[in-house]
C-alpha cells in the first residue's frame, strides 16, 4: 500500500508533458538574482523577428535634431566632423556629424546646492547634475546600420563628455544610455544617445558592484574576468570577439538575446578607455547591433554602459562593460510582482542564432 501510494505520488509530480522540459532558473552570479528561462514554452529563434510594423520617424520638417532645427537649440558643448572633434564651439557647422547638446526637458540640472532638507521622516534633495543628448546626423539611420568609423565617433563623444563630467565635485556617477524605438521609450525617433552625471550611484550599478565586490572577497578574483574566460573556452555563447573585446549573451540573461560586451583584460574605468581600444569596441558593438538588427528584423532596443562610479572611492574589482537589450517582450503581472524576468529562448541558442546572421 505505501509502495502504491509512492507511485501515485511520483505520478502527479509529473506535470511537465513528455517531451517538453521544464523552465530553468539561472542563477547570476554578481547580482545574486535568478532568472527564468522558460524551456517549456521556449521559442524558435526566427519567430522572435517582428512583423512589419509602422515605422517609428517623425517628419524630418518638425524634427527638433535636424541641423536647421538644431540652431534654435542651445549652444553645443561638443561637436564632431567626421571622426575628429571641432574645437571652435560657437556654432554647429554644416558638415557636422556628431553633436551634443543639453537636453531642453534635464531630469537632473545644474543648481548652486543639492538643497537636502527633510519632510517628516523623508528626506529629499535637488536632482543637481547634468543631462546631455548626443545627437548622430542621419534622421533615420541607426546605430545598427553604422560603419565601424561612426561608432568609434560615438564612442569618443562619450568618451570625452564623460571626462568633462566626472571633474564636478557634486558628480558620482555617469550614466550614459540609447534608446532605440519607440517601445524602448525613445520620444523622438531620430538616433540619439543621452548622458546625465548625477550626486549619486543608481541601484541597478550599485547592486552590480555589489555583486562584483563580494565575489572578488570570497574569489580574490573578478566574476566577469571569470565568466568571461569561461564563457571563451565553452564558446556556446559568444556572438562575436576580437582581441580586445568579446560580445556574449549571458547565462543568467534577463531577456531574450541579450548581449554584453566586454573588455577581453580587466578594466574597471570606461573612461580610461585607449584609442586602439575604442576602434575594438566599435567594431564589438557594429557586430552585436547588426546582428540583433538583422536577426531580430529591427527590432527596439536599450543598450547602457556600466562602469565604476566616479566618486573618489575604488572600484578596481570592478568590470566595465555595456549591455545591450532588445524589446522583445513586455513584463507583466509576474515580473513586476517578483523582479524576476522571463526569457523564452535560451541564451545558447540565442548567440548560435546571431552568430549566422
Amino acid at each position: 500500500m505505501v509502495k502504491k501510494n509512492i507511485r501515485l505520488v511520483e505520478k502527479e509530480l509529473k506535470i511537465c508533458p513528455p517531451g517538453i522540459a521544464p523552465s530553468e532558473l539561472r542563477f547570476d552570479l554578481v547580482s545574486k538574482d535568478w532568472i527564468v528561462i522558460a524551456t517549456g514554452r521556449a521559442r524558435r529563434p526566427e519567430t522572435f523577428k517582428k512583423e512589419e510594423r509602422k515605422s517609428f520617424v517623425s517628419s524630418k520638417k518638425i524634427c527638433p535634431f535636424e541641423p536647421e532645427n538644431l540652431e534654435t537649440q542651445e549652444k553645443p558643448t561638443l561637436i564632431f566632423v567626421k571622426g575628429k572633434k571641432d574645437y571652435s564651439q560657437k556654432d554647429i557647422p554644416r558638415n557636422w556629424t556628431t553633436v551634443v547638446i543639453p537636453n531642453k526637458f534635464p531630469a537632473f540640472a545644474p543648481c548652486k546646492s543639492l538643497n537636502k532638507n527633510t519632510e517628516g521622516i523623508y528626506r529629499r534633495m535637488d536632482a543637481m547634475g547634468f543631462h546631455e543628448v548626443v545627437i548622430t546626423r542621419s534622421h533615420t539611420k541607426q546605430m545598427a546600420q553604422f560603419s565601424v568609423e561612426q561608432i568609434k565617433e560615438v564612442i569618443d563623444v562619450y568618451q570625452d563628455r564623460y571626462l568633462d563630467f566626472m571633474d564636478e565635485k557634486f558628480v558620482h556617477y555617469i550614466s550614459i544610455f540609447h534608446n532605440q524605438g519607440a517601445t524602448a521609450g525613445a520620444s523622438i525617433s531620430h538616433p540619439h544617445s543621452q548622458i546625465i552625471a548625477m550626486p549619486l550611484t543608481d541601484p541597478d550599478i550599485q547592486s552590480s558592484i555589489r555583486g562584483a565586490e563580494r565575489f572578488f572577497h570570497e574569489n580574490k578574483k573578478c566574476v566577469h574576468c571569470v565568466m568571461n574566460k569561461w564563457d571563451i573556452k565553452d564558446g556556446r555563447r559568444i556572438v562575436f570577439k576580437n582581441k580586445d573585446f568579446i560580445a556574449v549573451c549571458p547565462f543568467a540573461s534577463r531577456v531574450a538575446f541579450e548581449v554584453r560586451i566586454f573588455p577581453r583584460k580587466h578594466y574597471a574605468y570606461f573612461e580610461r578607455i585607449k584609442e586602439d581600444q575604442k576602434w575594438a569596441l566599435a567594431e564589438a558593438f557594429q557586430e552585436a547591433l547588426k546582428r540583433i538588427y538583422k536577426g531580430l528584423n529591427n527590432p527596439d532596443y536599450n543598450f547602457f554602459l556600466h562602469t565604476a562610479p566616479c566618486d573618489g572611492k575604488h572600484y578596481d574589482h570592478y568590470h566595465w562593460h555595456f549591455e545591450i537589450l532588445p524589446k522583445t517582450g513586455v513584463w507583466a503581472g509576474f515580473e513586476l510582482g517578483t523582479g524576476m524576468e522571463i526569457s523564452t529562448i535560451e541564451p545558447e541558442k540565442a548567440a548560435a542564432y546571431l552568430k549566422k546572421q
